[in-house]
């Protein structure tokens, strides 16, 4: 049998029962959309970020693009982003108006590059055209950017801070819980997330009352004092109850889940630097991911993929195309992006879940050292 890249089966199995009754409980409510469990599960998100309020949405996309809108983000706005993410950050940006400026990452962590970005925020300055607005540093792979860094930037330019932690909700960085950084910050529960639900699922976080709101009234069509009263434009951006329901209780194991996840990436480390051809993923110290992928690279990756398939081992570029090179985002602007560019052609995915075993573990760990020795 071939190995499973996420093992969400398995999760299931360990939430059980009171799963199946929660969504049962739902569905038999009728109240489908945006229900009280919604409500229930925006505490819960809330408490667990360790912030004034979470806003659940419709989707990842919709958390970054509601929270644009609430801060009136439009027209002539730059807002800055890696260039080595998924296409949803920057695609958000044109979505309301406002145009992305793409900047470089780090090689070994894969997060954005402060240096890159103090360069592309003096040239987008120099050129006049637009004005400097936000800065949307991603949590990519599940590990938290590297704020100490971007923040001082952030507010000696003026910038708002919008955290993409799509992929990184849970984790830490030096204490504070990713969806507590920044002005506000935008999580994804697509159901390969780390906290993921059964279809798709968003949620904001800001401490700031007027934002949250703002979030709330967007996310209903921009409505006013009830659902016929539109006092803004909006998004249809809102939570199914079914879907709060299973956060709720996948919520319950999350920890825990974070805590197995890490013994699994600490197991792949120990294993895989034995080859001195294979770049293993650097976390930052005081930080801790939440290995929404495990990601290493590699001199000769279509090799490495082609010889893990013939041994039922799966894996996965994320991603293969900056989005400074992507047809789509051509001509938006963009500082050099040269690691970025460096890094998609050599980065792969390994197998990453809370429940892989040991004797899986093993399989995986060798049949990469093999590949890449024989290279």
């Amino acid at each position: 049998m071939a190995i499973p890249f996420i093992d969400l089966q398995a999760q299931r199995a360990r939430l059980g029962e009171p799963l199946n009754q929660a969504i049962l409980a739902a569905v038999a409510s009728g109240q489908w959309i945006l229900g009280p469990q919604v409500t229930k599960l925006e505490e819960e998100l809330a408490h667990f970020a360790g912030v004034k309020h979470a806003v659940a949405c419709a989707n990842g996309t919709d958390a970054l693009q509601l929270i644009l809108m609430a801060w009136g983000i439009g027209p002539g706005d730059a807002v800055f982003c890696p260039a080595f993410t998924f296409c949803a950050t920057g695609e958000v940006m044109p979505l309301v108006g406002a145009t992305p400026v793409f900047v470089d990452v780090l090689e070994d962590t894969y997060n954005i590059d402060p240096a890159s970005l103090e360069a592309a925020i003096a040239m987008v300055k120099k050129e006049g055209k637009l004005k400097p607005k936000a800065i949307i540093p991603v949590d990519l792979f599940g590990q938290p950017a590297d704020y100490d860094a971007i923040a001082p930037i952030a507010a000696r330019e003026g910038l708002k801070l919008l955290c993409d932690t799509a992929q990184g909700f849970g984790a830490t960085y030096k204490g504070k819980v990713t969806g507590s950084i920044g002005d506000a910050a935008a999580t994804s529960f697509f159901p390969a997330k780390p906290l993921g639900c059964y279809g798709d699922g968003g949620a904001c976080f800001t401490n700031d009352d007027e934002t949250a709101e703002l979030l709330k009234s967007i996310r209903m069509h921009g409505q006013g004092s009830d659902r016929y009263e539109n006092v803004r434009i909006g998004l249809n951006s809102r939570l199914d109850t079914i879907q709060a329901v299973i956060l709720s209780e996948k919520l319950k194991i999350f920890a825990d889940e974070i805590e197995k996840r890490e013994l699994v990436a600490r197991r792949y480390n120990a294993g895989l630097v034995a080859s001195d051809k294979i770049a293993v993923p650097l976390v930052i110290d005081g930080c801790q991911s939440v290995w929404a992928q495990y990601v290493i690279q590699v001199p000769n990756r279509d090799k490495l993929q082609a010889d893990l398939k013939a041994k039922g081992v799966p894996t996965a570029v994320y991603y293969p195309i900056p989005l400074s090179l992507q047809k789509g985002y051509a001509h938006y602007p963009s500082a050099p992006t040269p690691v970025s560019e460096k890094i998609a052609k050599h980065v792969v995915a390994l197998p990453m879940h809370p429940y892989m075993d040991r004797s899986t573990q093993d399989t995986v760990i060798s049949a990469v050292l093999e590949s890449v020795e024989a290279s």
